[in-house]
């Protein structure tokens, strides 16, 4: 899975700037994503890229390159 796709949705979704979202930014401290933000992205990741993502793996997704690398490991 690509950053940029990645980057993108997340953008979108917290109406921030794709430019300033870099691999290593925080979904929470740095995005200011709160959980509701978060469950929303998740659901859309999995209608988006036909993935099922597991609860124990959602709070294991810190950053926006976690979530890109999370998409590509399960999508194979």
């Amino acid at each position: 899975m690509d950053f940029e796709t990645v980057r993108d949705m997340i953008a979108e979704q917290l109406k921030v700037d794709a430019a300033e979202i870099k691999p290593e930014s925080r979904l929470m401290e740095d995005l200011k994503a709160d959980s509701a933000n978060i469950m929303v992205m998740i659901m859309d990741m999995e209608d988006r890229f036909g993935i099922t993502v597991e609860d124990d793996q959602i709070m294991k997704l810190k950053t926006v390159g976690d979530v890109a690398e999370y998409i590509a490991k399960v999508k194979g």
